[in-house]
C-alpha cells in the first residue's frame, strides 16, 4: 500500500483507531457485542452484560462521545446501537477470533 493511499484513508484510520481505543475496556467491548446484532435498551444491555445501570450507562456515554454508539429515547427507555457497520464488522472479528463457536 503506497503512502498516498494511506493518507488518503485518514479519516478511515482515525475511525478505527477511537474504535479500538474504545474496546480496549472489557465492559465496553461486552456492550459492544450485546448490540452487535440489535438496538438495545440501557437496561437489556445491564441483564445480558451483568453490571449496574449507572456504570453501563457511564461506558454508553463514553462510546457515544467517541462516536461508536448512538442513542435515542423512545418513552422512558434509551435505545442504543452500534453507529457504524465497519464497528459491527469488527466486533464480529473479534468474536472470530476470541470467541468461537
Amino acid at each position: 500500500m503506497s503512502e498516498i493511499t494511506l493518507l488518503e484513508k485518514e479519516e478511515d484510520i482515525d475511525k478505527a483507531t477511537r474504535a479500538l481505543k474504545a474496546m480496549a475496556h472489557p465492559l465496553r467491548l461486552k456492550i459492544l457485542c450485546a448490540l452487535k446484532n440489535d438496538e438495545l435498551s440501557v437496561l437489556e444491555i445491564v441483564k445480558k452484560v451483568g453490571s449496574s445501570q449507572s456504570n453501563i450507562s457511564q461506558h454508553i456515554d463514553i462510546l457515544r462521545t467517541k462516536n461508536i454508539v448512538e442513542s435515542q429515547r423512545d418513552g422512558n427507555k434509551i435505545l442504543c446501537k452500534v453507529k457504524d457497520a465497519k464497528v459491527l464488522k469488527l466486533v464480529s472479528n473479534i468474536q472470530a477470533v476470541f470467541c468461537p463457536e
